[in-house]
């Protein structure tokens, strides 16, 4: 660094090259996505807290996961839109690294709660008998709690190795949020600390994780397959495979995303892959839940017979 380099204070958030008539276009889409976030993500934990028939493990961790995505869309998408009508896209460099620091938080809480949910479904087809005692309350507390920690713990590594580099220039983040692989290309720094550091939280967060996802339901499986009933074959199937769409999708985008070769996705291409682990995620996952889940539809179903009587 020379004596005449300075210290950036603010970046300006690039967002999407597109006319005026778009963005405007893009404020009204993706406005109405982040309600349909926002609304079903709240039922979701409505239904919850309101019915006592939901008050078992796998609608604990559905709560948490309703809360993650809840609190990941609210933490990138305001900014994103303020940006598409503003000609001013400026962030300051705090609120910038709050914002990394925070999604990455959700995103690494994100993962490891999808977990949690795959081995309460384990645990529920293939040890029934002994469901209540190895998922019991004190359980899930400390598993759901070990999930928020160990989230913001990473989150808080890759933020502190992000403190350490200089930015002097230039302040352009070509991206519509503060995503930590275009902040990192403004250091005037080697990063390779940095990128070495992201790839090995990938695989502890992303792969891992998943090999352990893939490995309870192909145990899952098994243990359908041998279910005499055929109601209850199609119950456990409908509860299984919604939680599988919900780790594809979310798992597939991010490992797209941190593990693929960069050269295969340019930055255009980044952007529309944030915007499916940002946007559309959160957006789909009560969708998913609850289309496909009878207990959910039937708690539904009950908070309005009894909204209707009162």
């Amino acid at each position: 660094m020379t004596e005449n380099q300075t210290w950036v204070t603010e970046f300006v958030l690039l967002g999407f090259s597109l006319s005026p008539v778009m963005q405007v276009l893009l404020f009204g889409l993706f406005s109405l996505f982040y309600a349909f976030t926002l609304l079903g993500n709240s039922t979701i934990l409505v239904l919850i807290w309101l019915d006592s028939r939901l008050h078992t493990p796998m609608y604990f961790f559905l709560s948490h996961l309703a809360v993650v995505d809840i609190a990941y869309a609210s933490n990138n998408v305001p900014k994103m839109l303020a940006n598409l009508l503003n000609k001013e896209k400026m962030i300051s460099f705090v609120p910038c690294i709050m914002q990394t620091f925070l999604y990455m938080a959700f995103a690494h809480t994100e993962c490891l709660i999808l977990v949690m949910m795959s081995y309460d479904r384990y645990v529920a087809i293939c040890h029934p008998l002994h469901y209540s005692v190895i998922m019991n309350w004190r359980v899930c507390t400390v598993q759901a709690v070990t999930s928020w920690a160990c989230g913001s713990l990473l989150a808080l590594v890759h933020v502190v190795l992000i403190l350490r580099l200089p930015f002097c220039g230039p302040h352009e983040i070509n991206h519509f949020f503060c995503e930590i692989l275009s902040v990192l290309k403004l250091a005037c720094a080697n990063t390779w600390l940095n990128q070495v550091v992201i790839f090995v939280a990938s695989v502890f967060i992303l792969v891992g994780p998943l090999c352990l996802v893939l490995v309870s339901y192909s145990r899952i499986l098994l243990a359908i397959l041998r279910i005499q009933s055929g109601e209850g074959r199609r119950k456990a199937f409908s509860t299984c495979s919604s939680h599988l769409c919900v780790v594809g999708l979310f798992f597939g985008s991010a490992i797209v995303m941190y593990m693929a070769p960069k050269s295969r996705h340019p930055e255009e291409q980044q952007k529309i892959l944030s915007l499916f682990y940002s946007l559309f995620n959160p957006m789909l996952n009560p969708l998913i839940y609850s289309l496909r889940n009878t207990d959910v539809k039937g708690a539904l179903r009950r908070v309005l017979w009894k909204e209707r009587s009162m």
